[in-house]
């Protein structure tokens, strides 16, 4: 079937919080939200489908896992990236998030050290710091709009870390790691026996001919170990539903990550996203394949928009994700006045660059992953602000 991505769909009513949290994140209802990290676009219909028949059943007890679960996740990941997953080292997880935060927990010491590269995911501070370990940061080197590992401070900071969280592909700055680069960073990770963890949610949302490389598929000994965090609901827009797999290189690994879920007797999926990630995996690659291509539309536009009527800012359409960084620096202002200007001026609810690095200034970060009409009134909006500047 054909799906329109251009269909304005109301929120308002099914408590997004993408729509919902607007007064408690930026103080006022009034801006259009391009924040939180879901889509403004209905999911693939044979989901929907899915999940109509699983709520007519009217019964949603405790729910058991069939194998066709894990082996629709194996499927899929052999059939897009090539990667063969043995599914008796596969576990459930609620989330990618909550899967860091025990990584953190039960494979780092008390007041341990975990390596991160900045500008990243703010969980990833987030989830290292509420355990009370120390967060350390590889920051990347930016030149005239193109970021890079600092390959030296990388290896030094390796030293002293207990676990490496790499953003795989990248979340903000949409990068899509070579084959090259993934396999210097796992070996050096195996030279200072530091565990490395790869979050890969965003792995099926590549563009520009780009390829995702699962770092487990680099060699037999780096599939020894690395961690890898996996889930659909990025790609269908299904994270209210909080479902992810997490893959193991053994399983000792695995039965140290399952007994804490465990003691808290978590371990089954809901009875809604079990149906919905096995439709997904089994039945969403036709939505996939025609949501890709105007997504990468919505960026030519947001970048063709910057460079012609707003250039002072800066912006270039990332390889993965559906998120955008924006280099605002030529206007001005410090990161509180940044923040202000973009929800009192330009009415925009934005992330504050910041809380992907927090030693950075003049950056924010936008979701494109809306209709065109949005996205179009928004760079408008925030035109208009940047001229009475």
């Amino acid at each position: 079937m054909r799906y329109n991505f251009d269909e304005i769909v109301d929120r308002s009513g099914n408590h997004a919080a993408k729509y919902d949290e607007r007064k408690k994140k930026f103080g006022t209802d009034d801006v259009i939200p391009l924040w939180i990290a879901d889509m403004d676009f209905r999911t693939a219909q044979p989901i929907i489908d899915a999940l109509t028949a699983r709520a007519q059943e009217g019964i949603w007890g405790y729910t058991a896992r069939p194998e066709s679960y894990f082996a629709a996740i194996r499927d899929w990941q052999k059939r897009r990236n090539g990667w063969e997953i043995d599914p008796s080292l596969m576990s459930f997880s609620l989330g990618v998030v909550q899967s860091i935060s025990v990584m953190v927990k039960l494979f780092t010491p008390e007041g341990g050290n975990v390596l991160i590269q900045t500008p990243v995911y703010s969980q990833f501070y987030d989830m290292a710091e509420a355990w009370n370990r120390n967060v350390l940061e590889n920051r990347f080197i930016e030149e005239n709009g193109v970021w890079r590992v600092d390959w030296e401070d990388f290896e030094e900071k390796l030293q002293s870390a207990d676990l490496f969280l790499l953003c795989n592909p990248h979340n903000p700055l949409g990068i899509v790691w070579t084959p090259e680069e993934l396999r210097r960073m796992a070996e050096l990770c195996m030279k200072h026996h530091v565990v490395l963890f790869s979050d890969e949610i965003h792995s099926d949302l590549i563009f520009h001919g780009k390829k995702h490389t699962p770092v487990a598929t680099l060699s037999p000994e780096i599939a020894k170990y690395v961690v890898t965090g996996i889930s659909g609901t990025k790609t269908f827009n299904l994270a209210g539903l909080q479902a992810s797999t997490v893959v193991f290189p053994n399983r000792h690994t695995k039965k140290v990550f399952d007994h804490y879920w465990h003691c808290m007797d978590i371990h089954r999926n809901n009875a809604f996203s079990l149906t919905a990630m096995e439709a997904a995996f089994t039945q969403g690659e036709e939505w996939l394949e025609q949501l890709l291509p105007y997504l990468s539309a919505n960026f030519d536009f947001v970048v063709d928009f910057c460079r012609t009527r707003i250039p002072k800012i800066r912006t270039y359409a990332p390889d993965a994700t559906y998120l955008m960084w924006l280099d605002c620096r030529d206007l001005g202002l410090d990161n509180q006045a940044l923040h202000d200007f973009m929800i009192q001026k330009a009415g925009l609810g934005l992330n504050d660059g910041v809380s992907f690095g927090r030693s950075l200034s003049g950056f924010m970060r936008l979701n494109a992953a809306c209709p065109r009409s949005v996205l179009q009134k928004a760079m408008e909006q925030l035109e208009a602000a940047v001229n009475a500047l």
